[in-house]
């Protein structure tokens, strides 16, 4: 090996592996730069230290590697102090600053699936109108399609499959709210299929099976779908209002927001899907189950007027400090 060229060729590598290290502040690519340079040059040292018996270099290099490592480990602190915050501060501020709007949709939803639910329940018509058969015992009745969609599939197969579809319903309340009646579209669509096997069950008499299996995961699943075409709405609305901001300067503040929300919704969405593939067909007594789902929804709504509310006060505080 010729050491000379070899350290001639890396020198440049080692000079930025050793700015990246003595840098107060570096941007997610910097970081990423500094933990590809420290890998590669612990490569290099141990080629060196196996061909070359210069100490200088060995030395010097060994020297830039003790600090880079320093650094990459203190990199991956700041990583996950900044994984950290987002979950106690900046989600639940997120949340709480747009609760308004996620609770006007969750009032408007509930009104229509139970308008609903009591029309297809109480009125022949209805189901001509919405083209439902007119024995649904299949669906209804004890064993029936709707108990056993909860277990027919592997616990956690099923969790899967739910945590998917759910993500997926909130994603579509939430980015299609830009244009507001995409949205709208998408809620009223959930909110006509949960108010239709309501009024069925009710219709058969087995109100309680549908809120004992509905409820337990339902609470938290619907109020994440809330919350998604809140945030969702609240986007789109800014296009229309953006206040005293400029129409981009009022996108780009409420979108950064929305895409906080929807980063957030997985890990809700994520509970809500444990709960309904495990925790719904457990075969638990019935009042158990929905215990487990008033839990979930009491710590999520804690959370957000809790934690988001002081988040926002703080932010406030430190927004007012710095202005001053």
């Amino acid at each position: 090996m010729d050491v000379d060229a070899y350290a001639y060729t890396n020198r440049p590598a080692w000079d930025r592996l050793d700015q990246l290290t003595r840098q107060r502040r570096l941007s997610g690519a910097e970081a990423d730069e500094l933990m590809t340079l420290y890998r590669r040059t612990s490569q290099q040292l141990s080629r060196l230290q196996s061909h070359s018996p210069d100490p200088e270099l060995i030395g010097g290099l060994s020297a830039l590697l003790t600090r880079a490592r320093g650094r990459v480990l203190g990199t991956r602190v700041e990583a996950w102090r900044a994984v950290g915050r987002f979950f106690t501060h900046t989600f639940p501020a997120a949340l709480y600053r747009v609760w308004p709007w996620w609770l006007g949709v969750a009032a408007v939803f509930l009104a229509v699936t139970a308008g609903l639910g009591t029309w297809v329940s109480g009125s022949g018509s209805a189901r001509r109108i919405l083209g439902l058969a007119n024995d649904n015992h299949d669906l209804t009745g004890p064993g029936g399609e709707f108990e056993t969609y909860y277990s027919e599939h592997p616990h956690e197969a099923f969790a899967a499959q739910v945590w998917t579809h759910n993500a997926w319903v909130s994603a579509v309340a939430l980015f299609t709210g830009l244009l507001i009646l995409p949205a709208v579209y998408a809620l009223f669509m959930n909110a006509l299929n949960l108010g239709i096997s309501a009024g069925l069950m009710a219709d058969a008499g087995r109100l309680d099976a549908f809120f004992g299996f509905i409820l337990p995961h339902g609470m938290l699943e619907l109020t994440a779908v809330f919350v998604a075409g809140g945030t969702g709405l609240k986007l789109g609305w800014t296009l229309i209002d953006p206040g005293r901001f400029s129409r981009a300067q009022a996108l780009a503040r409420q979108g950064r927001a929305s895409a906080t929300v929807a980063l957030g919704l997985v890990g809700v969405l994520a509970v809500s899907g444990t709960i309904e593939g495990f925790i719904t067909p457990s075969g638990w007594p019935a009042p158990v189950r929905i215990g487990i789902g008033v839990v979930a929804e009491l710590a999520f709504l804690t959370y957000v007027f809790g934690v988001g509310r002081r988040a926002v006060q703080e932010s406030a505080v430190t927004s007012g400090r710095t202005a001053g």
